[in-house]
C-alpha cells in the first residue's frame, strides 16, 4: 500500500480508534416529489414491497453491528416512532391466532436496535440534521445513512466503510461513479489514490457541480461514517446551495486537512427518491423474493411482451 498523502495526519496510523456504535437517520423531508401519498404519510414510511423503505435502512445499521439508531424526524412524522415501536394490540391479535409468521414481521422493526427520535425543527439541510445528533452521539464515531439510498445488503457498503475507518480514522464517505450529466444530481468529490482497492483519498468535495465543473465523476451517494470533529465544522458551516447547511460543504473542509477517504462502491443501489426509481426498485427487489419473485417475474415477462406486441402504454389501451 502507498503511503498516506504526506500533508495529511494520518501519516501514522492511530494505535486505536474508537468502534463504531451508533448510527444517525436523517427523516425530516417533506416528501414532496410523492405528493399527494406524502401529504400524510411519510415519504419514509412508503413501502417498498411489504416494508417501509426506512425499515431496509435500519436493518442495514443493524446487519453492520450499528446498535443504537436516531432518527432525526420532522413534523407529520409520527408513524416512524410507531413503526420502530410494539403494537401490543396488534401483536395480541396475531397471537392469538397462532400467525407466528406476521407476528414475527410486526415485533421485528422494535428489535433491530435500541432506536431514539429527535425532531429537526426547521429544515435547514442535511448538515443542519446531523448537527441535531450532537447530544446523542457525543465524541464518538457514527454512520449517517441516508432514507432514500437502499443497499442491497448483499454487498455489504457499510460494513466496508466501517473497515476503513478502522484503518484510516477520521471520516469515510461512499462514493459511486456516475455518467457525466448526472454529476450534478449529486456532491462530487475530487479523490487521490491510497494504494488500496476501492479505497481513495479524498482532497475536496463540491456540491452538485455543473459537469464542466466536477472534479470527477465520483459522486457522494448516501452513506457515511463521520468522526466527530465534524460537529464543530458545522456549528460554522455557513448555509450553502438552497440556502441549507450542507454536510458535504463541512466535508471539504475535513478534506483538505486530510482526514477524509472514500470507498468506491459499484454494488446494488436503489434510489427510492425518485418516483420512476422508487418503482424500479419496488420491482427489483420482487423479483428476488423467493416468496413471490417466480410468480412475478412470469406475470412481468408476459406483460412486457404484450408491451412490445402492441407499442402502446397500458393507459392508451384501456382508452382504445
Amino acid at each position: 500500500m502507498n503511503a498516506p498523502h504526506p500533508s495529511s495526519p494520518l501519516a501514522s496510523t492511530p494505535a486505536a480508534v474508537p468502534a463504531v456504535r451508533k448510527a444517525v437517520v436523517p427523516a425530516a423531508g417533506l416528501g414532496t416529489r410523492f405528493l399527494p401519498a406524502t401529504k400524510a404519510t411519510p415519504k419514509e414510511m412508503l413501502p417498498v414491497v411489504d416494508k417501509p423503505a426506512i425499515q431496509y435502512v435500519v436493518e442495514e445499521a443493524a446487519a453492520a453491528g450499528l446498535d443504537d439508531v436516531l432518527m432525526v424526524t420532522g413534523r407529520h412524522k409520527r408513524a416512524i416512532e410507531d413503526h420502530f415501536d410494539h403494537a401490543f394490540e396488534l401483536e395480541q391479535a396475531l397471537a392469538a391466532k397462532g400467525d407466528t409468521v406476521r407476528l414475527d414481521a410486526v415485533r421485528d422493526p422494535a428489535r433491530l436496535a435500541d432506536i431514539h427520535h429527535i425532531r429537526q425543527g426547521d429544515p435547514l439541510g442535511l448538515g443542519h440534521a446531523v448537527l441535531c445528533a450532537r447530544n446523542h452521539v457525543g465524541d464518538q464515531p457514527f454512520a449517517v445513512l441516508l432514507g432514500d439510498d437502499l443497499i442491497d445488503p448483499r454487498d455489504a457498503l457499510l460494513s466496508r466503510m466501517l473497515e476503513v475507518r478502522e484503518r484510516y480514522a477520521g471520516s469515510v464517505v461512499a462514493l459511486m461513479e456516475v455518467p457525466p450529466e448526472q454529476v450534478h444530481l449529486y456532491g462530487c468529490a475530487a479523490v487521490e489514490p491510497t494504494g488500496q482497492d476501492g479505497v481513495v483519498r479524498v482532497t475536496g468535495l463540491v456540491e452538485k457541480p455543473a459537469p464542466e465543473d466536477a472534479p470527477s465523476r465520483y459522486a457522494v451517494i448516501g452513506r457515511y461514517v463521520l468522526d466527530p470533529a465534524v460537529f464543530d465544522v458545522l456549528e460554522h458551516t455557513a448555509p450553502g446551495r438552497g440556502g441549507e447547511i450542507q454536510l458535504t460543504d463541512a466535508l471539504q473542509e475535513l478534506a483538505a486537512v486530510g482526514t477524509v477517504h472514500g470507498v468506491v462502491f459499484s454494488g446494488r443501489r436503489y434510489d427510492t427518491g425518485d418516483k420512476a426509481d422508487y418503482l424500479r426498485t419496488v420491482v427489483r427487489l420482487a423479483c428476488d423474493r423467493a416468496d413471490l419473485g417466480p410468480e412475478f417475474v412470469a406475470w412481468l415477462k408476459e406483460f412486457v411482451a404484450g408491451l412490445a406486441d402492441t407499442g402502446t402504454t397500458g393507459r392508451e389501451r384501456s382508452a382504445a
